[in-house]
């Protein structure tokens, strides 16, 4: 009985993170619109629903029902295949993630914020994050597409790229919490935003951030897939439901970035000070998670697209140096501290 108890729980937890998930995801793509457009002097989506809330809905039974056209020199198996390869590594990053503090019990089933705690979180994060490029190389390849070989090869080249500086990045915060494990870096900032990593890894922040926005190929850096030189990039030949886990994928590695940023740099679900405590730890979540997602579309209403080479050799001459020396120091200061 106690198994069937554990088990359901880890069901509707897994459930329940997997739904607020996937619903965000389905409304970053209204907010975007409704921000871009505020942001350029136009309305947005207003026709489905009031403003057009409905509008995301709206557009997932479009691409549901739309024809799934596969071309005819692409490699069907790998093209079938890709789109679901980029999706679930970007979902799977949900599960170590911390949303809260304190678990919610209904009757005899105890649901947990989050899905399980492992110690080796942030690797776990990275290490499947990284199967995302090999969905996005694959599906540019298996198109049979000029337009779509060029993106998936852009794509790669730049999240290998930036995977480097973005790991660094982490180092510093890894070091001060002294774990892995993505509860117990929140835990080490209890206690106020004073406490918070990101006073003390200001320049580690700074590279994550940009990182991160690479990785995800936002704006400035959505090379793979730049509208005006390769129509839509890796992406270019699919079309339905295919199209759709591609959009899917990339908004929820936007909110997976999101998450790990709050967790790692702006102490998690903790309140910026004691005193706010009683705000449930989810509110103070979600509001970092929404701070860095506006951050996103404000990029892309701001800044032009790089060229590639610049985008390489931002990456090469300047984040990758920079993130070794923010290591070297943050190693050496700790170790004084420590010791002395």
């Amino acid at each position: 009985m106690n198994l069937m108890l554990y088990l359901v729980a880890v069901v509707l937890t897994i459930a329940g993170v997997m739904g607020m998930v996937l619903l965000h995801v389905a409304y970053i793509t209204y907010f975007e619109r409704k921000i871009l457009g505020d942001m350029q002097d136009r309305m947005g989506p207003m026709e489905v629903g009031f403003h057009g809330l409905l509008q995301p809905i709206a557009d997932g039974l479009k691409l549901f029902f739309k024809e799934d056209i596969i071309p005819t020199g692409a490699n069907k198996i790998i093209f079938t295949a890709a789109p679901i390869l980029v999706l679930v590594p970007a979902l799977i990053g949900f599960a170590v993630i911390p949303f809260g503090r304190d678990a919610i019990t209904i009757g005899p089933i105890t649901l947990n914020p989050i899905i399980t705690d492992v110690n080796i979180g942030i690797l776990y994060i990275l290490a499947f994050s990284s199967l995302g490029a090999y969905g996005v190389l694959l599906g540019g390849w298996a198109s049979n597409s000029k337009y779509s070989l060029l993106g998936g090869l852009r794509s790669a080249a730049q999240v290998i790229s930036y995977e480097l500086p973005l790991g660094l990045a982490l180092v510093g915060p890894i070091l001060l919490s002294g774990s892995l494990s993505m509860v117990n870096m929140t835990t080490a900032q209890s206690g106020g935003a004073l406490h918070w990593f990101i006073l003390v890894q200001p320049v580690a922040f700074f590279i994550y951030v940009i990182s991160a926005i690479a990785e995800t190929n936002r704006l400035p850096f959505d090379l793979p897939e730049a509208e005006s030189e390769l129509v839509a990039g890796f992406f270019t030949e699919y079309s339905g439901m295919r199209f759709a886990f591609f959009f899917l994928a990339e908004y929820a590695n936007m909110i997976l970035t999101s998450c790990i940023a709050t967790v790692v740099f702006l102490g998690g679900w903790h309140a910026p000070h004691p005193a706010l405590e009683f705000i449930p730890p989810l509110f103070w979540f979600l509001a970092k998670v929404y701070f860095f997602l506006f951050f996103y579309i404000w990029i892309r209403a701001t800044l032009p697209r790089l060229r590639f080479d610049q985008l390489m050799a931002f990456c090469w001459k300047i984040m990758l140096p920079l993130g070794l020396a923010n290591i070297l120091i943050t190693s050496i200061v700790f170790y004084f501290i420590k010791n002395h």
